[in-house]
């Protein structure tokens, strides 16, 4: 069983994977992407994100298909996933490709291209359940600061550094969540709302 959890950046999505290893009895394993230390996709992606591939960051299109192979190079796991009697908790999934890039282009019908890159060429499983985290955003900009202050490690890329793109993005994922795309949404801060739908999916109510 695969459920996913959206959101921009600091919207608390660890905090809420935590939380719900706690509230569920059910074995849980979790899968974060872009998978930064295993894919060279996502390698590439991140270097783009950091100015060191020139203008590659300028197309979209260039860098929702760098996130895409991915995920590509994860999917015997995904598909394992998605068969498992266990939770699998994605810490961002093919809906954040969704929402980035509509959010980047201004264009909502985007979504419909990922869809049909990463569902229907490549092949991708859909989740069981996505879940948006829809954190205030000036919120989850100051989080994404400290965290970024606390730790040199993580210093905000490009897109973390662009609140009007965070904001465009949060309305993006409660587009898709309003239209169910790619399946079944819950989309609120509420995550006790949260950790209870996901007690219902897996029978734990």
């Amino acid at each position: 069983m695969i459920i996913a959890i959206e959101g921009i950046d600091g919207a608390g999505k660890n905090t809420l994977v935590s939380r719900l290893r706690e509230a569920i009895s059910r074995e849980i394993h979790t899968l974060a992407f872009p998978r930064y230390a295993d894919s060279i996709h996502a390698q590439l992606a991140e270097d783009a994100l950091y100015g060191r591939m020139g203008d590659m960051t300028d197309s979209a299109y260039a860098m929702a298909t760098m996130f895409a192979l991915d995920r590509w190079g994860a999917k015997e796991k995904l598909l394992a996933a998605h068969r498992a009697p266990e939770v699998w908790v994605l810490d961002r999934y093919v809906a954040s490709n969704a929402a980035y890039s509509a959010a980047r282009l201004r264009d909502e019908t985007v979504a419909d291209w990922v869809y049909h890159l990463e569902f229907e060429r490549l092949g991708l499983p859909k989740p069981h359940l996505q879940v948006f985290l829809d954190t205030a955003v000036v919120l989850a900009g100051a989080r994404a600061q400290r965290r970024a202050a606390d730790d040199a490690t993580r210093a905000r890329d490009a897109y973390e550094k662009d609140a009007g793109l965070q904001a465009r993005t949060a309305a993006a994922y409660r587009a898709l969540a309003g239209r169910e795309w790619a399946g079944r949404w819950i989309a609120t801060a509420d995550s006790d709302m949260i950790i209870q739908a996901v007690r219902q999916l897996v029978g734990e109510k």
